[in-house]
């Protein structure tokens, strides 16, 4: 009896796996429109944190704290709230997208933020000191670097917005949740189910991080000097103008 029933439960799975496999594209398309949204906007607070007026200082850290203090599934909801009131087309995937890449802003300025002052405060001065605005060193000296040694933590940040769109289903996103609480509903198959969306989640995890880890090896600054000097190595470019900004 005790085979039958795991031969059954093998079945179920089987027969749901094409379905679950098929949320997965939309569970990764919020993911990493969520990504994309809070690169972009947490690399712009992180620098305005850092380099900008005091009202920019103060407006991110209220952004902050606000996404970081909030619940996923409140801000959800609220979301959706919002799109309603707007009288915007209310599109779960987009919303979800939204909500999932506005509060990973708030994570990801924090990342680039710590990035940006692990470099070496001379950078700047020797920028300003060779007739560069700080926008154009901000550009081309202190991003590049800070977006390199921030993968770790961008690793670390796909893994939890990963986690975190689980919980997407509960608007009506055809995720690997959605499909999975589906297919439970219709055969009283649960923990089988359940087990092989958790292994689906497990192995997307799994191939993304790795990747990640390979860029960061491919992409790490050699002999890299943090601003308080823990490292023996020095940082050697190529280009002779960003080696004679990083000695400062």
């Amino acid at each position: 009896m005790e085979t039958q029933g795991v031969l059954t439960q093998l079945g179920v799975v089987i027969n749901a796996l094409p379905s679950i496999i098929q949320g997965s594209v939309v569970t990764l398309g919020i993911v990493f429109g969520a990504l994309s949204l809070g690169l972009v906007f947490g690399l712009l607070f992180a620098v305005a944190e850092v380099y900008g007026r005091p009202w920019q200082r103060a407006f991110v850290a209220i952004y902050v704290w606000f996404f970081r203090g909030f619940p996923i599934l409140v801000l959800l909801f609220l979301g959706y709230g919002c799109f309603v009131a707007l009288g915007l087309p209310v599109n779960p995937f987009l919303i979800c997208t939204v909500v999932l890449g506005l509060t990973s802003c708030a994570y990801q300025s924090q990342i680039f933020r710590g990035s940006i002052l692990s470099l070496r405060q001379g950078q700047m001065q020797a920028a300003r000191a060779l007739g560069m605005r700080d926008s154009q060193a901000i550009c081309s000296i202190i991003i590049p670097q800070a977006l390199r040694l921030s993968i770790p933590g961008w690793s670390n940040e796909y893994s939890i917005l990963l986690k975190d769109s689980a919980i997407c289903f509960v608007l009506g996103t055809q995720d690997i949740m959605a499909r999975t609480a589906f297919a439970a509903a219709r055969t009283h198959q649960h923990l089988a189910l359940y087990a092989a969306a958790g292994a689906l989640y497990f192995l997307l995890t799994f191939i993304i991080v790795q990747l990640l880890r390979r860029l960061e090896q491919r992409l790490q600054i050699p002999g890299y000097t943090s601003s308080s000097g823990e490292t023996n190595l020095w940082l050697r470019p190529k280009n002779r103008f960003l080696r004679l900004c990083i000695s400062a």
